[in-house]
């Protein structure tokens, strides 16, 4: 069955999972860790995005995370690809760090978010990393100890998960730790890291089509939620569709940035697509990658092929200008 495109959708509730690639560490010391927090928390700033609940592992990352106006999949990309390509610098590797595609749950927040918050921060302790419930609260590596007022965390927004337990600071942390710590016992849980949505059997069109039926019982892991959620989700989704295709209205493509591009550098497209090393060559070939990305909304992927480069050199490319990079 085909990738399923994911659900991104500005301002919803993400559970996502970043893991390395063939099961490699991510951080290989404190450092790394301290590298990629201040990494997540610029770019949460910056997007305006919420994370309510965090934990760093060895070989994975789990986020709650509230996208802002640009959607989930330009936090990741910056964080992702910026944090890559520091850890390869230092610690003097190549290649690709993460799993090509980091899970993304779209999540039905009033449902869901405490069992996950939950759930998120016990990580440590099922793995073993920690052993009581006392150490959790100190951690430094799991947002738990920011919600115990242990480590100071500005980027994530304990004050909502602490409203959903009380009105007071001091009751509602109370009731937080109560909370967790009886869920102390439960093991991992498939319900929180799948979810519940009509199986896509080819892409978009034919979840759009199967909209209005009955729910089969079959399912896939991108939405975590009831069948009214789904329902809505789907709606939203068809909305961002039809705008997206409204954009394109004009039929233009990527070939006609590229045709335009090469006229405006007074080269030809065989350079461009040659592998051509020049600066003026390797300057449109970053102005057109940038264009079909802002203009088009098109993948690392979809560009890469039409430039005759690799997908991983535009990803960095376009990350670098992102993070001001240079």
């Amino acid at each position: 069955m085909p990738r399923q495109a994911r659900l991104d959708i500005p301002g919803a509730l993400h559970h996502i999972m970043v893991r390395g690639i063939d099961k490699t560490n991510i951080f290989r010391d404190d450092e790394d860790k301290i590298r990629f927090l201040e990494r997540l928390g610029r770019i949460v700033t910056e997007g305006k995005c919420v994370v309510y609940a965090w934990v760093l592992m060895d070989n994975h990352v789990h986020l709650i995370f509230k996208s802002g106006e640009t959607g989930v999949s330009t936090a990741m990309r910056k964080l992702l690809t910026g944090y890559a390509l520091y850890f390869n610098c230092r610690h003097r590797r190549t290649g690709h760090l993460f799993e090509n595609r980091y899970k993304s749950i779209l999540c039905d927040e009033d449902q869901y978010l405490l069992a996950l918050v939950r759930y998120i921060h016990l990580n440590p302790m099922r793995a073993g990393m920690v052993n009581t419930l006392e150490d959790l609260d100190c951690y430094p590596w799991c947002g738990h100890s920011a919600l115990m007022n242990k480590r100071e965390c500005p980027w994530m927004d304990t004050e909502q998960v602490l409203l959903q337990f009380g009105k007071t600071t001091r009751k509602a942390r109370e009731a937080y730790r109560r909370f967790v710590q009886e869920g102390t016992g439960q093991g991992r849980d498939p319900v929180l890291t799948g979810g519940g949505l009509i199986r896509s059997q080819g892409g978009w069109s034919r979840v759009l089509a199967m909209r209005g039926k009955v729910l089969q019982e079959e399912y896939d892991q991108r939405i975590l939620g009831n069948g009214d959620f789904i329902r809505e989700i789907l709606n939203e989704a068809e909305g961002n569709l039809a705008r997206q295709l409204k954009h394109r209205r004009d039929g233009r493509t990527i070939t006609d940035i590229i045709r335009e591009e090469c006229e405006r550098s007074k080269i030809s497209s065989e350079e461009l697509q040659l592998g051509n090393r020049r600066r003026i060559v390797c300057e449109a070939r970053m102005t057109i990658a940038r264009r079909s990305r802002h203009e088009l909304g098109l993948s690392g992927a979809e560009i890469a092929r039409h430039l005759g480069v690799n997908t991983s050199s535009i990803n960095r490319a376009l990350a670098r200008e992102e993070d001001g990079i240079r």
